[in-house]
């Protein structure tokens, strides 16, 4: 597609912004009508269950690797360049992050984007998570934590020998990629048929996935039209949100590009997603300790989603469908340090929770109907 009048009109640096902001748009609005979240569908795996949560982001996830290897196959996209499949990857840096980043997203209750996302619907939380979130990615890409990211990331390195992608490094044939992408969606198309997967559920999935397609190609056409260097890359949310914060925070502390359109961009979208749909609402932290949980939870994101090279988007969607392996190695790693955050914290929680509950229940059995008669049987959760 010929963005040269866009370019004429607006400029380079603003096109590339432009184009984050309508694609992020878009995908604040699948995503906040889909409730697509990789930290929802994670515990829901982990408590034995194949259910929407689930089937949603396997849905986004194969909407993603489909779409990107169809026009790789088709000649009509090209991201060897792109950052994931350069020069070298980092696999120390994506098992040690990938971990911290899976963790801190089940303290938060939330990866980076689905903070972002839940922010624009009136939840405070989210918005205080995120910026703390977006602040330590800040710190651990250019603040005090830049040492330290270095000397992690750079103790175990996966140099371009041809060996920074899954397809290649496994000699796999040219369509690999395009079969893998397809038996994920007759698997999550499956899954979601099972928990009658509502309408908005199946097209903010596949939409959200689409999106990682869009950004692709976009920034793709925009890299041989532009006369200034312009990066391959598609959505991802840690070191966009640092990005945002600072051109925001000081004047000309980030370029004008499409990460500080992105961001922006899923505000408004999911804001008014919120809005059509009844769904926006204020809420605010319950007490002291759940903030505390809140706090760590977005440090651990910012500072792994650095080091991992992406979070569960960034890496796990876009990462995932150009197959990049330190990409995939995030990906596993934050799926682990979700399920050893959850069954060493919250899994214990919702058993003491039950106990409780249990126990209050067998005496309103002995009472009769005394007080305990008016006990809920609902578990509280911090």
């Amino acid at each position: 597609m010929d963005f040269e009048w866009l370019i004429d009109s607006l400029g380079e640096a603003e096109t590339m912004a432009f184009g984050g902001l309508v694609l992020g748009f878009l995908f604040g609005i699948f995503a906040q009508r889909s409730q697509f979240c990789l930290r929802a569908a994670v515990l829901e795996f982990y408590q034995g269950k194949l259910g929407p949560k689930v089937a949603i982001w396997l849905l986004t996830f194969s909407a993603a690797v489909l779409g990107t290897q169809t026009l790789l196959s088709m000649g009509e996209l090209d991201i060897s360049d792109s950052r994931m499949l350069a020069s070298y990857g980092s696999l120390s840096g994506a098992v040690l992050g990938g971990i911290l980043f899976g963790s801190g997203m089940v303290l938060a209750r939330g990866c980076g984007a689905r903070l972002l996302v839940l922010a624009a619907t009136g939840n405070l939380r989210a918005l205080f998570s995120g910026l703390l979130f977006a602040t330590a990615a800040q710190a651990t890409l250019r603040g005090i934590f830049a040492p330290a990211r270095d000397s992690v990331a750079g103790a175990w390195l996966l140099h371009d020998d041809g060996g920074l992608e899954v397809i290649s490094f496994l000699g796999w044939g040219e369509y690999a990629g395009f079969y893998i992408g397809l038996g994920c969606a007759l698997v999550a198309i499956l899954i979601g048929i099972k928990n009658k997967l509502t309408t908005w559920g199946w097209i903010g999935a596949i939409g959200v996935g689409s999106m990682v397609v869009g950004g692709w190609w976009f920034t793709y056409h925009m890299s041989y039209q532009s006369f200034e260097p312009t990066q391959v890359e598609s959505m991802t949310f840690t070191g966009p949100s640092a990005d945002t914060l600072m051109y925001f925070l000081t004047p000309g502390g980030a370029p004008m590009d499409f990460d500080v359109g992105l961001v922006p961009g899923v505000f408004l979208g999911s804001f008014l997603a919120a809005l059509a749909s009844g769904t926006f609402k204020l809420q605010g932290f319950k007490d002291g300790r759940s903030m505390v949980r809140y706090i760590i939870g977005a440090v651990f994101m910012g500072v792994g989603g650095m080091l991992a090279g992406g979070c569960a988007v960034g890496a796990g969607l876009t990462g995932g469908s150009a197959f990049s392996i330190t990409a995939w190695i995030a990906l596993a790693s934050m799926w682990a340090g979700a399920g050893i955050t959850y069954f060493s914290l919250d899994r214990k929680a919702e058993h003491a929770e039950q106990a409780l509950v249990d126990a209050q229940a067998e005496g309103e059995l002995e009472v009769g109907q005394g007080a305990g008669a008016a006990v809920s049987k609902e578990p509280i959760r911090v």
